[in-house]
């Protein structure tokens, strides 16, 4: 009994009078973790109990957990902040579960003999890192030359309490009179002690903080040491007055006529201005409208000079010019054309555009090399041309216009026959001119075999023929008659018979050689006559003579025959003609 009383004397003794340890340790916790505390004492063979207590700030001791050597039992004081968060471990280490702020306190671990009490001191620092800083209640836009609130920068629940600084774009801003103010705020939660500090940025901005980022960081002191935490970035939308408007086109390529329009006014503010006025070409008066100005189907009046303005400010103008393109094509005549063979045609194809046109000439789907002109027409001349003329550097800026000429003939008629060289037929050719085709019909006056009735050539420029085939056992005549909608053509040909040769015919015959020929058979013929009786009378010496001269008159009669026919074909040719 001597020497427990003996021991709580010194007890207390040592709770009024602490003794010097071997020095004050410190311990750094972050909050919410275990705090673990070890004695820094030597056990002593002699220990009684172990005792750890706190100093309060006016350097009264609280007693909070106990431990006996020689029992092996844990007893914990009844402190109310420390109710069920302490642990002693055999050798005497002390821990307290869930860091708080209130734990940062002066521990002491005292170990008592008989007659000694020893003494080691703890110091409890805790931290509590700080959330991200976040900037809130951001300004939804900022007008240069206007000292505005930018934002709040925050950091909520720190211990120590943090430091915040703001930056602009990576680089730390200061407080500069009339352009950037910054004031901090500090909250301290009575209940968990913990910080959160505010930060609030008056900035005056300018055009050179478009698409700037700004950030906030919080500096704060951890049981590692200082640390810096940054914020997320925050652009904000620059307000600036228009200094400059300017007019677009669009579409941006070349304008026809036909297309649709479209100008553009901008403003180089932000926003950008919600009026302009439209100023077109000979009108004094602007039109109030939007950004936007659409023109329908511009013609090439539209031609010239559009400028727009600020609705508020018209000294603030740009200009732009258009030119619409244009292309216009006449054809005279045009359509479809009827004329007559060898009538004169003059033919235009007149261009007018804003710019130099190229002028292509086709006939029937095939370019001509030169624009027609007709002084005499043919049937070679009738078809469709087109004259087209393009704008080159004008996508899609062309025009055409066409003629469809017909050249019409009332028919006309040529007749021709050849001997086939065995001599058993003859080729009678009827050859017609004329448009619209005329149609052939043959009549046949007299008897003989007509082989091929109708064979005609194909139809080309207004001329084909019509032949027929024939074998006469006598003289005949062969009408040839050729109709179209303008006049009845009618020529004849008389043919003789196989028996008698004659001379075959590629042309017509005119009425004077006609007559010749006439004459030259009648003299023959009498010169073979007067021959004839000269030979008889001569007698016998002139026989051999005379047999050729009768051989030559036979020969001559043939002929004749032919002449006979040849005038008959030229006479009937004339006809056809007249």
């Amino acid at each position: 009994m001597a020497t427990c009383r003996l021991a709580w004397s010194l007890l207390v003794v040592a709770a009024v009078a602490p003794r010097p340890g071997r020095g004050v340790h410190t311990v750094n916790a972050v909050y919410g973790d275990i705090i673990n505390m070890p004695c820094h004492l030597e056990v002593p063979q002699s220990l009684m109990f172990g005792k750890w207590k706190y100093e309060r700030s006016d350097g009264t001791p609280v007693f909070i957990a106990f431990r006996s050597s020689t029992k092996k039992n844990v007893q914990y004081d009844e402190v109310p902040e420390y109710k069920d968060r302490l642990i002693l471990s055999e050798d005497y280490t002390l821990s307290i579960n869930n860091a708080r702020i209130g734990d940062e306190k002066r521990f002491v671990c005292m170990l008592v003999t008989e007659d000694n009490v020893f003494e080691a001191a703890t110091v409890v620092k805790v931290y509590k890192p700080p959330s991200k800083p976040e900037i809130i209640n951001q300004s939804k836009f900022l007008e240069t030359e206007q000292l505005k609130m930018l934002g709040e920068c925050v950091s909520r629940e720190s211990y120590p309490e943090g430091n915040i600084t703001w930056y602009r774009n990576g680089k730390v801003l200061y407080p500069l009179e009339g352009a950037v103010v910054i004031n901090t705020h500090k909250y301290v939660d009575p209940g968990t002690q913990l910080h959160t500090v505010t930060s609030t940025l008056q900035y005056k901005t300018t055009k050179g903080d478009i698409k700037i980022p700004f950030t906030c960081s919080v500096s704060y002191t951890g049981p590692s040491g200082r640390k810096t935490i940054q914020s997320d970035p925050a652009v904000f939308d620059i307000y600036y007055p228009t200094e400059k408007v300017t007019i677009q086109v669009l579409p941006k390529n070349i304008i026809k006529e036909g297309d649709n329009v479209t100008l553009k006014c901008l403003g180089n503010g932000n926003p950008p201005p919600e009026e302009y006025l439209f100023f077109l070409p000979g009108q004094p008066d602007g039109i109030r409208s939007s950004d936007t100005l659409l023109l329908m189907d511009v013609r090439r009046n539209a031609t010239g000079e559009y400028r727009c303005s600020l609705a508020d400010k018209e000294g603030m103008t740009a200009s732009t010019t258009i030119t619409v393109h244009y292309l216009d094509l006449s054809l005279n005549p045009s359509g479809a054309v009827t004329k007559q063979l060898g009538d004169a045609l003059p033919v235009s194809c007149t261009i007018s555009s804003s710019r130099n046109a190229t002028v292509t000439w086709m006939k029937d789907n095939t370019r001509l090399r030169t624009s027609p002109s007709f002084s005499s027409l043919h049937y070679q001349d009738a078809g469709l041309y087109v004259c087209e003329t393009i704008l080159q550097e004008v996508e899609g800026l062309r025009k055409r216009e066409s003629l469809i000429l017909t050249v019409e003939g009332k028919p006309q008629i040529k007749m021709t026959k050849k001997t086939d060289p065995s001599g058993l037929s003859k080729t009678i050719t009827c050859h017609v001119e004329g448009f619209p085709k005329p149609a052939v019909q043959w009549t046949i006056t007299g008897s003989g075999s007509v082989k091929n009735k109708t064979e005609e050539s194909p139809y080309v420029n207004g001329k084909y023929y019509s032949k027929i085939i024939i074998s006469p056992e006598e003289n005949v005549t062969l009408t040839c008659a050729a109709e179209n909608q303008l006049e009845r053509t009618v020529n004849s040909l008389n043919v003789s018979a196989i028996s008698i040769p004659e001379q075959d015919e590629t042309d017509d015959i005119s009425d004077e050689n006609r007559e010749k020929v006439n004459d030259q058979a009648k003299l023959i013929v009498g010169i073979v006559v007067g021959l004839l009786l000269a030979a008889l009378v001569a007698g016998i010496v002139y026989w051999l003579y005379m047999k050729k001269s009768k051989t030559a008159s036979k020969h001559v009669n043939k002929d004749l025959g032919n002449l006979e026919e040849n005038k008959k074909l030229e006479e009937n040719n004339h006809k056809s003609e007249a």
